[in-house]
């Protein structure tokens, strides 16, 4: 049966020491140091499965990824979620009604990617930014998380298309979400899905991407 990576690393137990004697005894020391022998080499056998240059299988830090794969539209000018339906992998990070959400506090590493289409003969801006909330508080904004690309326009009778993404680090409370929002000078201009295509053979193209990965627990407060 294969080891499992997530139970099979067991923390080493406190060893229970010998009581000293009152004179000098050879067998006691040669105990006392067999003892202490085997804690530090679980000790050490602990910390190699954790650090070591296999890259600490044992580790289980919180993370997502998510993908759409809906053509996305909007109206122009108008503040719009960007969908994200799919889960590709989480641990203790999962979207519900496109809300990335964390079970625990800590900071964040958020990145993205979307790719846009533009079927207008001129090019078209974009901007997206990130909403910060708690089901038991309330939503904001993050300051200075807009950013604005512009889509190029169609050409020869193929629409104009532009990929884009970025990261950020975000400081998330337990339960706290993001969510990416979008809008667009131009309904033209929409977030695409592509089936698999020929001439060379090509995989889909997923409308949205996101992954949400846990970097740090909190800062300490400063006393």
């Amino acid at each position: 049966m294969a080891a499992n990576p997530v139970t099979d690393l067991r923390p080493p137990s406190q060893p229970r020491l010998p009581v000293a004697t009152l004179d000098y005894d050879p067998s006691y020391i040669n105990g006392l140091n067999s003892i202490l022998r085997l804690y530090f080499n679980q000790l050490d056998n602990a910390f190699a499965s954790l650090l070591d240059s296999s890259g600490g299988v044992y580790l289980r830090n919180p993370y997502g990824a998510f993908s759409d794969y809906n053509n996305q539209t909007t109206t122009a000018n108008t503040a719009t979620l960007m969908g994200l339906t799919t889960t590709d992998f989480s641990n203790k990070v999962s979207i519900s009604s496109s809300k990335i959400r964390v079970e625990r506090a800590g900071i964040y590493n958020l990145q993205f990617s979307t790719q846009f289409t533009n079927t207008d003969t001129q090019l078209h801006d974009v901007s997206i930014w990130l909403r910060q909330g708690n089901d038991g508080g309330t939503s904001a904004d993050i300051v200075g998380s807009t950013g604005f690309i512009s889509v190029p326009n169609s050409h020869g009778g193929v629409d104009g298309h532009s990929i884009n993404g970025w990261n950020y680090f975000l400081s998330m409370a337990a339960d706290d979400y993001v969510q990416i929002y979008w809008s667009t000078t131009s309904a033209n201009v929409s977030i695409a899905t592509y089936a698999a295509s020929t001439g060379p053979t090509r995989p889909s193209t997923a409308s949205v991407v996101a992954t949400m990965s846990f970097v740090s627990a909190p800062p300490i407060a400063a006393v």
